[in-house]
């Protein structure tokens, strides 16, 4: 079957395609109105469509009346394209092919004022519901929004608030805060600081992506128990991979006097905990880990396994976005994670993207860090103290 598809800016322009090169005794199988790809849509820029057959016949619908000619963009015209037609279309541009023009820009003009009234709806319906906002609700929301706490959880907040505080409240902007403030306290779990044995040494490993500041919390803590505390703490590195990070750990253990031991494979490991195992504490550096990489987070599993580790903390760093933190907390939960150490809170421009982490991970917190200094810049983490910090007070 000798169908073919034409296009154009104009019906007239679309048939005249047609009946050069199908002659005149050509039949118009399927005409439409078509818009220009995106922008078309938005301008209201079109073309036609025509579909025409010199092979297939199809009874004409046209009337002796010339208003009677169908509009283009219907899906259901089939036409003769005979001589008479086109003398039509060609003589009489200003009846005819006018009316055509004037129905496409009709049509379009309503689709456009419809879009417009739908775009205005809305508008006028997120004002309203911004208006119902109480004004100092509206200022907390942004507080919120500016200290990086995700958009759905400001929302949670702000609507727990409007619903469980009195009327007196609602004025007090201060009272608003220190209400939300409880709320996220009440989702930090914390576990103190590092319990020392007295049966034995007490093995804690810090584990971590590459970056986050492990070696230096491992410096912080070790110098706090040995200096302060005045526990036994030995120290252990499996962080071979970085000469810089063995050195570092090294040049520490050196000024506090502690022992150290490094090492490299499972065997080891186990003579190296052997030999520290008349101390109180011993404090353990691993590499850095992509949580993308599978094999070496089941080889920091395996060396975990062999050490006996009492305890495996997490160390994140604050400044990380929160869909990465919360991806890296659930690829190091398969080496048996125990606690949470979050580092760099002095870089962070905000904190309220460590709210979704401490939702999903479920690690209790032990120690915040926000410096370099050995052996200050570390703390226990504290419920009180990490909201009103991700909340700016």
């Amino acid at each position: 079957m000798d169908v073919k598809t034409y296009r154009a800016k104009t019906m007239q322009a679309a048939l005249e395609l047609v009946r050069r090169d199908l002659g005149p005794d050509a039949n118009v199988l399927h005409t439409r109105q078509m818009r220009n790809g995106l922008m078309g849509w938005l301008s209201g820029q079109t073309h036609i469509e025509v579909v025409a057959s010199a092979a297939v016949n199809v009874p004409s619908r046209f009337t002796d009346s010339a208003s009677e000619i169908p509009s283009p963009h219907n899906r259901a015209i089939k036409s003769p394209l005979d001589a008479e037609t086109t003398n039509l279309l060609h003589n009489s541009p200003t009846n005819n092919h006018q009316d055509c023009r004037n129905t496409i820009r009709d049509e379009v003009q309503t689709q456009l004022s419809d879009l417009q009234s739908l775009v205005e709806s809305l508008h006028q319906r997120n004002h309203k519901n911004s208006q119902e906002l109480p004004e100092v609700l509206f200022h907390l929301f942004t507080d919120l929004i500016d200290v990086d706490v995700t958009e759905d959880l400001a929302r949670e907040f702000i609507n727990r608030v409007r619903t469980d505080a009195d009327e007196s409240e609602m004025t007090d902007p201060a009272i608003l805060k220190a209400r939300i403030a409880s709320m996220i306290e009440s989702e930090i779990k914390v576990t103190g600081p590092l319990q020392v044995s007295v049966n034995g040494a007490y093995v804690v490993a810090l584990v971590g992506p590459t970056g986050v500041g492990k070696t230096t919390t491992i410096a912080k803590l070790a110098a706090n128990y040995r200096l302060r505390e005045k526990v036994r703490v030995g120290l252990i590195t499996v962080d071979t991979y970085r000469i810089a990070a063995v050195e570092q750990l090294r040049t520490y253990a050196d000024i506090i006097s502690l022992p150290m031991e490094v090492v490299s494979t499972p065997k080891e490991m186990r003579e190296a905990v052997t030999r520290l195992s008349h101390l109180d504490l011993v404090l353990m550096d691993t590499a850095g880990r992509s949580p993308r990489d599978g094999i070496k987070i089941q080889e920091l599993k395996s060396m975990l396994t062999e050490a006996q580790a009492d305890e495996v903390h997490l160390v994140l760093s604050s400044v990380n976005g929160a869909a990465s933190l919360k991806k890296t907390a659930a690829m190091f939960s398969e080496v048996g994670t125990t606690a949470l150490i979050l580092t760099k809170l002095d870089e962070a421009t905000g904190l309220g993207n460590l709210l979704p982490l401490l939702r999903s991970c479920q690690l209790p917190l032990s120690y915040l860090t926000d410096g370099q200094n050995v052996p200050d810049d570390i703390e226990p983490a504290e419920q009180h103290r990490l909201a009103r910090l991700v909340l700016g007070m």
